[in-house]
C-alpha cells in the first residue's frame, strides 16, 4: 500500500503519526509525502477545540477532493468522541477510535507484524513527514490518557484514563532514535506529569528522565507541557545535566482564582507563582511559556483584568491563547453565562497583544549572544543564500542564512534582531 499520513492537534498526535510510519515501513508499506498518490490516507484528528473538529472535516474534504480512490481513514480524538459525526463528512472512510489506534496499520493490514521497530529508515521518514514531524526533533510518546477533571478539557473522554510506557521500553527507543541521527528527543504525553502513577511509581517521570540522561547519547531531552501540580519538589535539579534544554511549558489556563476553581484546576495564583519562582532560579535561560483560556462561561470583567495583570507579573515568556470552546460531553459546556463571540474575540487580541509584547521582551535579553541553534528546515533563499530555521535549547526560533547541509546540525549562532515570533542571527564560523 502506498499511504499518506497526517496529523492535526498536539504533539502527542505527531509521535503517533511517526509511530505507525514506522511500523508501515516495517510491514514492507510505503509511506508518500503526495496525498495524490496515496491508496489510503490515514488522518489523526483533535478535538481539543471547535475549530479543530472543523479543520479535520475541512481536511478530509480536501484530501478526498485530491484523490476520490483513497481510503480516507480517521482517528484519533474527534474520531473517538463523535465517529458519527466525522463519518457523516464528504469522503470520511473508516473510524478508528483511540482504543483501537495501535492497532491500525493491522486493520489496514491484517498480515502485518508489529515487530520490534526498525529506526535505519529514519532519514526517509524525516523526508516523507515532513509537514507532520518535528524533523530533527523526535516525538516520543511515553504515556497517554489523563486522570485530571478540569471542567473545559474533553481529552479525558477521548482518550481515557491515564496509561503509562515502561522505563526500559522507553529507554530504549530514545537510544534508538539518537543512533539513528537525532539531535533531540521531546517526551511527549496527554498527561505527562504523571508518567509511572499507574505503575506504582509517584515519582516516576523524574526517574524516567534521570534514566534517559544516564542510558542514552541523545544530545538534547526536552519536555513537553506538564501540570503545575505535578511538579514535585527537587525535580528541577534535574536541569543540572545541561542535555535537559530549559524549556518548560506549563498551562495556567487563568490567572484568576475565581475562574480556576470553575475550571476545576488544582492549582492557585500563590502556588503557580511560587512554581514559576523556583524554576527560574533554578534553571539558567529558562524559557517558561503557558496555556491561556479566556472567554470562560462565567468570567467576568475584572476575572479578566485579573488575568491581564497576573501574566505580565509572571512575564512568560510565549502564550498560547485560546477563547474558550463549548466540548461536549464537558461540566463547563453546561455553566451558566457562556460569553458571546465577540467578548471573547477581544479578550483573546488583548491576550495575545500581551503575549507578543512579553515573548520580544524575552526575544531582546539574548540580543548579542551566541547559542547553540539545532536547523531544522530551510524556509527560501535569496540572494545571501539559504534562509535557515531552527531552535536554541531554551526554544527561541532563530533565522539564519547558511550553507546546505545545515539539516540536523547543531551549530553556534549570534543571535542579534528579535521579534515576538522569533530572532535573526548569524553562524558562527
Amino acid at each position: 500500500m502506498k499511504v499518506f499520513l497526517e496529523s492535526i492537534g498536539c504533539r502527542l498526535n505527531q509521535s503517533e503519526i511517526e509511530t505507525m510510519a514506522r511500523q508501515l515501513l516495517a510491514a514492507g508499506h510505503e509511506v508518500v509525502s503526495d496525498a495524490t498518490t496515496a491508496d489510503k490516507v490515514v488522518i489523526n484528528t483533535c478535538a481539543v477545540t471547535a475549530e479543530a473538529t472543523k479543520d479535520a472535516r475541512n481536511l478530509t474534504r480536501r484530501r478526498h477532493r485530491q484523490n476520490s480512490a483513497a481510503e480516507i481513514v480517521l482517528t484519533g480524538c474527534y474520531a473517538t468522541i463523535a465517529p458519527q459525526e466525522l463519518a457523516g463528512v464528504e469522503g470520511a472512510g473508516r473510524i478508528v477510535a483511540n482504543q483501537d489506534k495501535e492497532r491500525l496499520v493491522q486493520l489496514l493490514d491484517p498480515q502485518a507484524r508489529l515487530e520490534q521497530p526498525v529506526y535505519d529508515q529514519e532519514p526517509i521518514l524525516r523526508e516523507l513527514l515532513a509537514g507532520n514531524a518535528g524533523l530533527s526533533r523526535a516525538f516520543v510518546k511515553v504515556q497517554d490518557g489523563c486522570d485530571n477533571r478540569c471542567t473545559f478539557c474533553v481529552t479525558t473522554i477521548a482518550r481515557g484514563e491515564g496509561r503509562s510506557r515502561h522505563l526500559g521500553d522507553v529507554v530504549a527507543e530514545i537510544q534508538a532514535l539518537a543512533a539513528a541521527g537525532y539531535q533531540e528527543a521531546v517526551l511527549t504525553g496527554i498527561h505527562l506529569g504523571s508518567y509511572g502513577r499507574d505503575l506504582g511509581h509517584p515519582a516516576g517521570l523524574r526517574d524516567l528522565v534521570a534514566a534517559i540522561l544516564a542510558h542514552t547519547d541523545i544530545p538534547r531531552l526536552r519536555l513537553s507541557s506538564l501540570e503545575p501540580w505535578d511538579i514535585a519538589p527537587g525535580f528541577f535539579e534535574l536541569w543540572r545535566n545541561p542535555r535537559l534544554l530549559p524549556h518548560l511549558h506549563v498551562p495556567l489556563q487563568s490567572g484568576s482564582n475565581r475562574t480556576l476553581r470553575r475550571m476545576a484546576r488544582r492549582t492557585t495564583r500563590a502556588n503557580f507563582r511560587e512554581l514559576a519562582t523556583a524554576a527560574r532560579a533554578a534553571i539558567p535561560h529558562l524559557n517558561l511559556s503557558t496555556d491561556l483560556i479566556v472567554g470562560f462561561p462565567g468570567e467576568t470583567e475584572e476575572e479578566f483584568v485579573e488575568s491581564l495583570a497576573y501574566v505580565r507579573e509572571l512575564a512568560f515568556s510565549r502564550l498560547h491563547v485560546f477563547p474558550y470552546s463549548k466540548r461536549p460531553g464537558t461540566a463547563a459546556a453546561a455553566m451558566p453565562n457562556h460569553l458571546s463571540q465577540e467578548v471573547k474575540k477581544e479578550r483573546s487580541r488583548q491576550m495575545i497583544a500581551l503575549g507578543q509584547e512579553l515573548s520580544l521582551a524575552f526575544h531582546r535579553r539574548y540580543a548579542g549572544q551566541v547559542m547553540d541553534i539545532l536547523w531544522e528546515t530551510v524556509a527560501g533563499a535569496d540572494d545571501d543564500g539559504l534562509r535557515w530555521v531552527g531552535y536554541t535549547g531554551n526554544y527561541i526560533r532563530v533565522t539564519a542564512h547558511g550553507p546546505a547541509g545545515l539539516f540536523n546540525r547543531v551549530t553556534p549562532t549570534r543571535l542579534a534582531e528579535a521579534w515576538p515570533e522569533g530572532m535573526r542571527g548569524s553562524i558562527v564560523y
